[in-house]
């Protein structure tokens, strides 16, 4: 027993320690499998972050920076530290240093944002500066590179980030490909934005398949064929914008199942159709455009339905019918364009009912009837602009229109109105432009004219007023447009020559009653504006002349103590607002101080080794600035910078730019007016000049039929808001192909503002010819008077000059002297380009050729406004009738033969 219980002892106490030893051995081989994985889990973290730091640092993006990197600026971590954001500062210079940068070491970044960093690819470079790194971070959700300049087409790897929520590729210069249909991927995509490039096909079918879509931007665009069908079933869309592109065909009726819409924007595109029904059912649509398209069919009679609109937008396209009394409405409507349609009938009585209404353009129709004005117009209290221009209208012009205490602009002629001018109309004390001309008006011009203080352009020509001109016009303290011509006045002209010296444009011509008092006003109408010498204004000024100069030295002697007390802490205090990096847009409070160091390193002083070009008054210079922002300098030579004239001149460009915006007029970010050294800083145009793009093989080719034509359109554009819609109206005078600059794009803007005005800086505006020899208007020669339709005679030989690619001159003197009937306008095209064969392109040359010819008419009064030539071209409501190799140029001067409305 004792040997049994012995063993079995034994073979207990084996059975433990073989059980202990397995445990160990277990629990060791356990441990260490799992130690090294805990400890390389630790690591890993660890090491990535170091990864990202790495990465951070090597970037050269952040200087001076702490090594807790989630506090730089733009960087965004997660509790863990690891890096989820990088948001970069506007405006750096990456370019090359982001080859440098390494995304594929923030695997857990959610927000990308490079906009505004001057990134670019070219189809020239062998490597693009957008890595496709990019393209592996599968956890992004936010995308930015808007407002860069990328060339290339999208980059395919865009579609593997399958959890974007925004993407925004705008404002590039995207000039390849199409829109990858592989974008129906981004099932979460919210926010879409590729406006501002240049892509081209169709829009593919795969952004109907978007479910989450809210905002759609498209615009700005060559995008052509017609708008997706079935966009009508992302009913999340607030926001579509497909405006300024190449599309056809008509507008879906199922986008009024989108009833979550707020803003649509189809305008600028070859839509033809009618309006659907089905949009007036968007009950929260807030702006709804369609201009500028071939819309045809009648307003809706339940454009009433659309309770929230306050901008609509339905100018220039071929609607017909009435203006139905359902849209009167609206009652938050504040804009409201119908002009250039073909719509008819009277306007509506209870328009007034409109009492929000800021803007009303209803211009260029077939309207008739009067102009009702009923009790209700004291609802017009936030009106501004009134235009009813070129309609059938017929009456009188009511005096209730005085009871619009915010009227500024005015526009009423090209009418049939008879009557007088209502006194009353001395009651709008904001009207600045009044422009009633080509009417049937009589009766003798009310003196209560004089007392509109902010008037400063009156147009009363093609009338048949009498009587003589009021005296009290000449008191008009911002008058600088006056059209006073063809009508029946008589009597003495009353403006005196200082008048003349402030007023910009008078015309009195066609009234052969007027009696003259005053040695300027000549046949010719020259104008000459010598102060006056009498003894006692000379009298008058004698105790200023004596006292001011002792004044401003006392005064300059006490300034002048204060200014070296506190030159140290004024130097301190503008070294600290000054930076080596600093924004170019800085500058633009219009002293230059900010970034004057920049731009002196920039060219190193104005070496000639940056001049791109060199005129009679001035050189420009192509500057990269720190930020990395190109721009081009336009600076004064120094010795005619010390003529007062020429730096009046030089002052004067810089505040007509300033104070005017247009996308085909050269932007201006600021200037230097220092005497010792005057410059303008521009936006740099790549391109160059039109006229070096025409004389210049290559890029002539370059330059196709289409492309011409939007330049010409531009520079209409361009003349016709300087002519009409800035107040008082700017005459550039010196309209070239050397003063017209095109971007990468081929985008056309005038430039050169001012340049006209240093030819002679002792005479006045009135007396003197200016402009580019071959381009000036020919009564300049006789008449020395310079008016708009000088601008539009040199408008003429600049879009002749951008088909032909060459000056029209010799063409011009051959049809002075021989017949036109055999001179075809395929034979003077630019023969460096195969003739235009497709119809739309045909048809938009014809049009140029024709516009131009009409430009170019001997009679200033004959020639069409840049108003009616800008509308001309945005209505495109032409076809032709026979192929344009079968049109001469005798033809050219009777469209009717060929076009067809």
């Amino acid at each position: 027993m004792l040997s049994s219980k012995s063993n079995s002892n034994s073979n207990n106490l084996l059975f433990v320690i073989w059980s202990v030893s397995l445990f160990y051995y277990a629990t060791n081989i356990i441990f260490t499998i799992s130690i090294p994985y805990v400890v390389a889990g630790s690591t890993s973290s660890a090491s990535s972050r170091e990864l990202e730091l790495e990465a951070l640092h090597n970037s050269g993006w952040w200087e001076n920076t702490s090594d807790v990197h989630c506090k730089w600026t733009g960087i965004v971590c997660d509790e863990a530290g690891s890096v989820i954001q990088i948001n970069l500062p506007h405006w750096n210079t990456l370019e090359d240093k982001l080859g440098k940068f390494n995304f594929s070491s923030f695997p857990n970044l959610v927000r990308l944002d490079l906009s505004c960093n001057m990134l670019y690819n070219d189809y020239t470079l062998s490597e693009s500066s957008v890595p496709d790194q990019i393209g592996t971070l599968l956890k992004l959700k936010y995308l930015n590179l808007s407002s860069n300049r990328l060339y290339d087409k999208l980059p395919l790897w865009l579609t593997n980030l399958t959890e974007l929520v925004e993407l925004d590729i705008s404002r590039n210069h995207i000039i390849y490909g199409s829109i990858p249909p592989e974008i129906g991927n981004l099932k979460n995509l919210i926010y879409l934005d590729l406006s501002h490039n240049r892509l081209q096909g169709t829009i593919p079918t795969a952004v109907a398949h978007l479910p989450n879509l809210t905002s759609l931007d498209l615009s700005d665009n060559q995008l052509s064929g017609s708008i997706l069908s079935g966009l009508g079933s992302l009913t999340n869309l607030i926001e579509i914008n497909l405006g300024y592109n190449q599309l056809e065909g008509s507008i879906p009726s199922g986008l009024g199942s989108l009833t979550n819409l707020i803003e649509i924007n189809l305008g600028y595109n070859q839509l033809t159709g009618s309006i659907p029904s089905s949009l007036c059912e968007l009950s929260k649509l807030t702006f709804l455009s369609l201009a500028s398209n071939q819309i045809n069919g009648s307003i809706p009679a339940e454009i009433g339905n659309l309770s929230n609109l306050v901008d609509l937008r339905l100018n220039d396209n071929k609607i017909r019918g009435p203006i139905p009394s359902s849209l009167c409405e609206l009652s938050k409507l504040t804009y409201l364009s119908l002009a250039s349609n073909q719509i008819s009938g009277s306007l509506p009585q209870n328009l007034t009912k409109l009492s929000e209404l800021t803007y009303l353009d209803i211009s260029s129709n077939q309207l008739t009837g009067s102009i009702p004005i009923p009790t209700a117009i004291k609802n017009w209290a936030n009106l501004k602009h009134m235009k009813l221009l070129g309609n059938s209208l017929n009456g009188s012009i009511p005096p209730q229109i005085a009871k619009l205490p915010s009227l500024s602009y005015l526009d009423l002629s090209y009418n049939t109105l008879s009557g007088s001018i209502p006194p009353q109309i001395a009651k709008l004390p904001s009207l600045s432009y009044l422009d009633l001309s080509d009417n049937s008006l009589s009766g003798s011009i009310p003196p209560q004219i004089a007392k509109l203080p902010s008037l400063s352009y009156l147009d009363l020509s093609y009338n048949s007023l009498s009587g003589s001109i009021p005296p009290q016009i000449a008191k008009l303290p911002s008058l600088s447009n006056l059209d006073l011509s063809y009508n029946n006045l008589s009597g003495i002209i009353p403006f005196p020559p200082s008048l003349i010296c402030k007023t910009s444009i008078i015309y009195l011509d066609g009234n052969p009653f007027l009696e003259n008092k005053y040695s300027w006003y000549e046949k010719s109408y020259s104008v000459s504006c010598h102060p006056s010498s009498s003894k006692k204004r000379i009298a008058n000024f004698l105790p200023i002349a004596i006292f001011l100069p002792i004044a401003i030295f006392i005064v300059s002697i006490i300034l002048g103590y204060f200014y070296y007390s506190k030159r140290k802490v004024k130097k301190t205090q503008s070294q600290s607002r000054v930076t080596k990096h600093g924004d170019l847009f800085s500058i633009c409070n219009y002293d230059g101080t900010i970034a004057f160091e920049d731009i002196i390193e920039a060219t190193e002083d104005f070496d000639i080794r940056y001049c791109i070009g060199t005129g009679g008054y001035g050189s420009v210079y192509r500057a990269q600035l720190p930020s990395g922002k190109v721009v081009a300098l336009k600076k004064l030579h120094r010795l005619e910078g010390e003529v007062p004239a020429y730096d009046k001149s030089f002052r004067n460009e810089a505040h007509f730019l300033s104070q005017i915006r247009h996308r085909n007029i050269v932007k201006l970010y600021g200037f230097c007016l220092h005497k010792q050294c005057m410059f303008l800083v521009y936006e740099y145009m790549e391109r160059g000049s039109l006229f070096l793009v025409l004389t210049s093989e290559v890029e002539a080719m370059e330059l196709e039929w289409t492309q011409r034509v939007n330049v010409v359109k531009g520079i209409a554009h361009a003349l016709s808001y300087m002519h009409h819609d800035c107040t008082p109206p700017i005459l550039h005078r010196d309209i070239s192909s050397n003063n017209i600059l095109l971007d990468s794009e081929s985008k056309a803007c005038v430039a050169d503002f001012g340049t006209a005005r240093l030819l002679d800086p002792d005479s006045s505006n009135h007396t003197v010819i200016v402009g580019t020899y071959g381009y000036v208007a020919p009564e300049l020669a006789f008449t020395m008077v310079v008016t708009e339709k000088c601008d539009v005679y040199s408008f003429g030989v600049v879009a002749l000059e951008t088909l032909m690619g060459r000056h029209p001159g010799e063409l011009l003197q051959s049809l002075a002297s021989t017949s036109t009937q055999n001179i075809m306008l395929n034979d003077v095209l630019d023969a460096r380009l195969q003739a235009p064969a497709s119809g739309v392109v045909a048809r938009d040359v014809v049009l140029v050729a024709t516009l131009a010819f009409a430009c170019l008419h001997p009679e200033p009064k004959s020639r069409p406004t840049m108003l009616r030539i800008s509308q001309e071209f945005l209505a495109s409501r032409y076809s032709l009738a026979k192929p344009l190799q079968k049109i001469s140029l005798s033809e050219l001067m009777n469209p009717d033969t060929y076009l067809i409305n």
